[in-house]
């Protein structure tokens, strides 16, 4: 009989596991799969198991590939299945091509007179995951707000940012889901923020990889009505709840998508986003509407200055108008996507929501267990 034996951590089996140990098994008559102990794991990984050492190894001999299962309990790295190995003494010892132990394997593998298998990778059956990636799938949230922005806008992305200056915006409900997205794709609201967070990523650097800016997840994942430090990194000025901004604000979808990336490089007065981003912060800290929306018609007169068309209001829309808003001006990057208007009263808002295109929207700050 020809004894095949295998090692790992394996505490979220998958089916990257599943396929490693049919081709291994592929390699002999009989499969030994040792694990790593709870304690081995915390020691090397600083993680806690998935399961009980016992839950585990019934999981792992459940396996119609796998004839054997023990336990590593050794405390060396890497090779925490020693004693095992050198009593069962296999006759081929198979790891996968980025396995981090080769030479202390391979000497292991000399003492008994074992083969020594690189299994190279196959095409998998199934997408790739991993442990880590599971985890934070697992433990990632549910739903998510999306966010507006009333200030700053640009002055988040790396290369723009300027010292001493302030990004303001605000997290909102509807709530998004995996399942259920009750907005525009693709329309100024942090949508790309928010995928990222619901698929347990980390949502700053995936928008930095884009090349824009961080405000996005910075704000989706902090919720409420924010100030940020411009930066190359988020760093939270002031955090209010926006309870004064409630049934004040509604969306307006201007009926074409827009690409932030598609954007980041146009030529656009700075001086005045700076100065927008101070009003708006102004307003946060007083917990003014009237301020934040001195803030919001400085940033849409940067958003004209830009070539973006005109919204209702500045068309005068006699019926909205009888609303009176306050402000309004495209969300993100602009040039298309949500527009967001503020109101003075309740009531205005809730009008305004009766004419079409528009939609209301609350500030959002995440429930506390």
């Amino acid at each position: 009989m020809k004894r095949v034996f295998v090692s790992g951590c394996y505490d979220i089996i998958h089916a990257g596991h599943v396929q490693f140990f049919e081709e291994a098994r592929a390699l002999g008559d009989h499969l030994t799969v040792c694990f790593a102990s709870a304690d081995v794991l915390w020691l090397h990984k600083r993680r806690r198991s998935s399961l009980p050492d016992d839950h585990k190894r019934a999981v792992l001999e459940g396996l119609r590939m796998v004839d054997a299962v023990v336990v590593g309990c050794g405390l060396e790295e890497g090779i925490d299945f020693r004693e095992h190995f050198l009593r069962l003494r296999p006759d081929v010892l198979a790891v996968t091509e980025d396995d981090k132990y080769g030479q202390l394997k391979r000497d292991l593998c000399a003492e008994v007179g074992a083969s020594y298998v690189i299994l190279p990778k196959t095409p998998p059956k199934f997408e790739p995951v991993s442990t880590s990636g599971i985890v934070k799938f697992i433990r990632a949230p549910h739903e998510a707000p999306m966010r507006v922005d009333f200030g700053g806008g640009w002055l988040d992305v790396p290369r723009f940012a300027r010292p001493g200056t302030y990004v303001v915006n605000c997290a909102i409900s509807p709530t998004v889901s995996l399942r259920h997205w009750p907005y525009e794709r693709n329309a100024g609201l942090g949508g790309s923020g928010a995928w990222a967070l619901l698929n347990g990523h980390d949502g700053v650097k995936a928008e930095l990889d884009l090349g824009v800016g961080w405000q996005d997840p910075a704000i989706i994942t902090e919720g409420g009505l924010c100030v940020w430090k411009s930066g190359l990194h988020p760093e939270l000025e002031v955090k209010h709840s926006g309870d004064f901004l409630r049934g004040r604000m509604a969306l307006f979808w201007t009926g074409k998508q827009h690409s932030t990336p598609g954007v980041v490089n146009q030529a656009r007065d700075y001086d005045g986003i700076v100065r927008a981003g101070a009003l708006a912060r102004e307003g946060v800290w007083s917990g003014s509407i009237e301020k934040i929306a001195a803030g919001v018609c400085a940033s849409y007169g940067v958003q004209r200055g830009e070539g973006m068309d005109a919204l209702a209001g500045e068309k005068a829309d006699a019926a909205l108008m009888a609303c009176r808003p306050l402000a309004w001006k495209y969300c993100g990057g602009g040039f298309g996507g949500y527009a967001v208007y503020l109101f003075a009263e309740p009531a205005q808002r809730d009008a305004a929501c009766l004419l079409p295109g528009f939609r209301p929207i609350e500030p959002y700050v995440a429930r506390t267990a």
